[in-house]
Parts: C-alpha cells; structure tokens; sequence
C-alpha cells in the first residue's frame, strides 16, 4: 500500500478528504452556533455531511484532482480544487432547494462557512509535501544564478521548485531595464553589473544561461564566470514545443557566430524542387548539407558513400533518401547512379581528409581525392548537370601535406575542364566545430577521460567554424555561382589552439585537474592555415563569401599529369608537378 501508483494516492487522498471534510464540516457548524451546537441541528449533521462529502469526492474525479502527483500540485491545480468546490456546494444548493423539507432545520450560512474551511484544509494538505520537499531540498541544492530574465526562466524555477533538476535558483540577472528589481516566482531579477556582488553573497556554485546572448558576449560572460571560480555553467536548450533540457555551455556556444549575411531565401529557390545528388552523405559535412537540402524542399536526395554505416544514419534521419553504397572511384556504378537519379545539382564533399592518415596511405589518398573527384565531375558533365558544386579545403592552399595536394588538383581540375553546360564550382573553408576526426571531439575525448589533453604544438591556429553555418553557406554559395570560380568563406579570425584547449577545460570545470602536453607537428601538419594563394580576391553580393583569383591550367595537359600521378611510383613529386607550391613538410 505504501508503494506510489494511482490507486494508492487516490484512496490516500480519498481518506483524508472525508476525514477533512469531517472536521471542516463540524467547525463550521461550531463557529456559526459559537461552540454551542443545538441538538436539532446536530440530528442532520451526518445526512449533510454524507451528501456534501459524497459530491465533493465526486467533483474531485470529474476535475482529476486524484490524478495529480502530490510534489507536483500547484496553481493551476489549486483552480481546479476551487472549482472543483464551486461545483459540489452549487449541486448541494440545487438539491437543499429542491428537498428543502428533509434539510430541516439547517443553517444555510454553515455551507459559506465549511466551503472555505473545506478548500482551505484540502488545499493545504496538497501543497503540505511540496513545501516540506522544497524547504529540504534547498540544503542540499546548489545554490544557482540564473541568466536571463523569460519565459524560459520561469520553467527553470518550477522545474527546480519541484525537485526535477538539483538546483536552487537564488537570483537572476536580467538585460533589460524594466526588470530588474521585480521578481520572478519569488526569485529576484538583478541588473548585469550586479553580477560579481550577487555571486559573492549568494554563494553561487552554479549558473543556468536562458537568454539568447551573442558570441561575443557570452565568451565575456564565461570568462567573468571563471574568473569568479563558477565551474558548473549550463544553458537551457528548447527541443520541441513541449520539451527541453539543461545542458553544459560548450565550446561551439563559446566560438560559434552567426553569418551575418545569410540569405535563406536565396537557398531556398535554389534547393527548392531540385534533383540533389551527394557525395560523401555520410560524413559531417554531407550529412548536414543533405538535411539543409531536405528543409530547403529538395525533390529529391540521393546520397552516395562507401561507408555502410554512415549511410544507414543519415538514412535513418532522412527516410525518403536514395542510398547509394559505392565508392566514387568506381566510375561504372557512378555513372549508373547518375542515370537512375537524373540530378540538377551535385553537391561532392566525398574525401580523405585526415593528415597524418593520408601520409601514411598517399595512393589511397590520391585514388580517392583526385580520381574520384574527376569521375564525379565527368560524370556530371556527361549527364548534363545544371550544377557542381566541389567542397574543398584550406589544406588546399601552399599545401604541406598530401591531402591538400590532392584537394589542389581537385580544385584545379574543377575550374578549368571543359564543363559545357555545367558550372563548376569550388568553395574552400577550414575546420568545421565537431566534424569527425577533428580536434574537438578528440579533446572532449580526452578531457572525459582524465587527460592529458594533447596539442601538436604551443603556436598552432586554426579557423573554425560550425558545420550548419558553412553548410548554409556553401549552398547560399553555389546559389551565386556562374561556374568556373573557387569560392572562398570568411572564417573570422584564426584560433589558437592551446587557448582552445584551455578553454574546453575550463568549461569542464578541471582547470587543476587535466594537463595540457605538446606532442610535435604532425606529418604534413602546419602551424597556419591559409584560405588564399595570394591577397587577390573578389567580394560578392555577400561579405562572408569572397572569389578567390582563378589558377589557368591547360586541361589536356593537367589530364594527362592526372593520369601520370595515378601510376607512378613517387607520388609526392607527381604532386609537386602539378601543384609546385606543394612543399611536403614533417615527411615519413
């Protein structure tokens, strides 16, 4: 009986309504006849109390009162109780004027009096366990700040009140005027500049950010945050329309921002009601290109990769794609997808991309990068393809490394084959936040587990950048293009990566715990990342995509170098014929 379930709470509460109405009944009668009930009055005592408890139990099931957890009783159950009350004493009314004559004697001002003794007693019986569970919780609760002043912020506060996340919120800071000083269910809102005196006398040990703040801003609010010894920072992240989590500040909050031009109805046109053909649709950044083409209104998607797994993933995301199992160095099969998917626009992020991997495999390397690059182009050139659209790579610049050769000559046989009807277009980025293989998840990795964290090297930067924003980009960027133009992003500025690091521990709250070692470049690795050859560029329409100047190569000539690279023996000097500045660094 004294496990919780439904039955158990309703005979619970059944229980002890009757026994509350019981006495709320009698309490009326004794104050309207001041303690000095008379005994004809008394003989119907037990025939009203039966009626009006009997309506009242009734009237709780009709409004589920019994349905209610006990933790979870609040205002709108506690409107649901009063008319709950509102019902059973008007049915009682009703039936006393109806059968006036078997009520008698009855003092109709006991009912006024026993309706607010009645849903005072039953009321406070329900909010009894709330308030004892959040009188002592709050020991054990951390003490929390609360960022932001909304709705959001409302839902935070109930969720704490009702034990479902372990905080106790003490303040909150607001950012707007009109705020600050009011209160929020009983919580204080403060102003920003009050922020290090509230953490100070509050005792915060934990911050909850619900407003949507920008990236400047909220890497300057974690950076005071740290500085004042806050380890525990979470944001609250909306889901759905009817869900939503608490989850800890990461670093792609911390470094990620928003394209300031971009243009979703200029994707839109040219997505919408589009045969797409992807390469690579398994990997970070076909995946998300493939569901940005899907939201966009794409006709149709097939998604080509040679990974088995990676392709049942983005299938399980994308029910209606074709998947396409084969490797885009096996022309055959290629061309037969073309054939079958008759596409409009291919979009070919198919690539090996690890450095120090691709060193130790360079024929595997090039056969993917260069001969698979070439076939999907060929092909889409044969199968008269509105446009193409090659991702490819800062590696690709004054490449030091295998990988960027090949994303070179990639590049290269791109804007310079004869392409008929078809554009052709190359967009060079750099490092995306999260991709597979990539710096972050390997750091996250590491940090999880106890550390060290390693870096290659102290001076090491890169450009980062999340992967929905160069997505959303590389398709704004092949809406603009005519074909035949290497495209590149504005990255922003270039991060170090031991800052990176650092600041990934300190998110994690382990800045004495974790250690931070330097294991020397990498095969083919450099300390900088370029996105041009040289200061020649052309802007765009768009301040975050710029044309980089074009590279001539005589497409007969660069097809028979192809040809020669994919047979010989010293890859790195066919590489260096083709691409000169290629200057192999940290070689095995």
């Amino acid at each position: 009986m004294i496990t919780p379930s439904y039955l158990n709470r309703a005979l619970f509460f059944i229980f002890f309504d009757i026994l509350l109405s019981l006495t709320s009944l009698y309490l009326a009668y004794s104050l309207r006849f001041n303690f000095n009930i008379p005994r004809e009055f008394l003989e119907m005592f037990l025939a009203v109390f039966m009626l009006l408890t009997a309506l009242k139990i009734t009237s709780f099931f009709i409004f589920r009162i019994y349905h209610i957890a006990w933790r979870f009783f609040g205002f709108s159950e506690a409107k649901k109780l009063f008319l709950a009350h509102i019902v059973a004493y008007s049915l009682f009314i009703l039936l006393f004027l109806l059968f006036r004559e078997y009520f008698s004697p009855f003092a109709r001002s006991v009912l006024i009096i026993d309706f607010v003794l009645s849903l005072l007693f039953i009321g406070v019986l329900r909010v009894l366990k709330r308030l004892i569970i959040e009188q002592t919780s709050q020991v054990s609760l951390k003490p929390t700040l609360i960022i932001g002043a909304n709705s959001k912020t409302t839902t935070i506060i109930k969720n704490a009140m009702a034990g479902e996340i372990d905080y106790h919120p003490e303040a909150i800071i607001g950012f707007h005027e009109e705020v600050n000083h009011t209160y929020i269910n009983n919580v204080k809102v403060y102003p920003l500049d009050e922020l290090k005196d509230i953490v100070v006398k509050k005792k915060i040990v934990s911050v909850v950010i619900v407003e949507d703040l920008s990236q400047t801003r909220l890497q300057s609010l974690f950076n005071e945050l740290n500085t004042l010894g806050i380890k525990d920072i979470k944001k609250y992240k909306l889901l759905g329309s009817q869900h939503d989590k608490l989850e800890r500040l990461s670093i792609e909050d911390l470094l990620a921002r928003e394209p300031k031009d971009l243009d979703k109805e200029t994707i839109i046109s040219f997505i919408e009601g589009k045969n797409i053909l992807i390469t690579g649709a398994g990997g970070s950044i076909g995946s998300e290109i493939a569901r940005q083409c899907e939201e966009f209104g794409a006709k149709s998607l097939t998604l080509i990769d040679n990974s088995e797994y990676n392709l049942y993933q983005i299938g399980e995301q994308i029910k209606n794609a074709k998947l396409k199992l084969l490797s885009i160095t096996d022309k055959m099969r290629l061309e037969r997808v073309f054939l079958e998917s008759d596409p409009d626009i291919v979009i070919h992020a198919a690539a090996y991309k690890h450095v120090p991997i691709c060193e130790e495999n360079q024929e595997m390397a090039i056969f993917n990068n260069v001969l698979g690059s070439k076939n999907v182009i060929d092909a889409s050139i044969e199968h008269n393809v509105k446009k193409v659209v090659l991702i490819s790579t800062d590696k690709a610049v004054r490449p030091t490394n295998v990988m960027g050769a090949t994303k070179r000559i990639a590049e290269l046989y791109a804007n310079n084959v004869h392409a008929k009807e078809t554009e052709i277009v190359s967009v060079r980025f750099g490092n995306v936040l999260g991709s597979s293989g990539s710096v972050i998840p390997k750091f996250k990795h590491q940090i999880e587990t106890g550390g060290p964290v390693t870096v290659t090297h102290p001076d090491i930067t890169r450009y980062f950048m999340l992967i929905p924003e160069a997505c959303q980009l590389v398709l704004q960027t092949a809406a603009i293009a005519k074909g035949g133009e290497l495209f590149v992003l504005d990255m922003g500025k270039p991060v170090k990566v031991i800052d990176l690091a650092k600041q990934m521990i300190r998110l994690y709250g382990k800045d004495d715990e974790v250690e931070i070692i330097f294991t020397g470049l990498r095969p083919g690795e450099k300390l900088y990342e370029e996105l041009l050859l040289d200061d020649s560029e052309q802007e765009t329409q768009y301040s975050s995509i710029f044309i980089a100047k074009p590279t001539p190569y005589d497409i007969e000539k660069l097809t028979n170098d192809i040809d020669t690279l994919l047979v010989t023996d010293d890859k790195v000097k066919a590489l260096q014929h083709i691409v000169p500045e290629f200057t192999r660094k940290g070689a095995l």
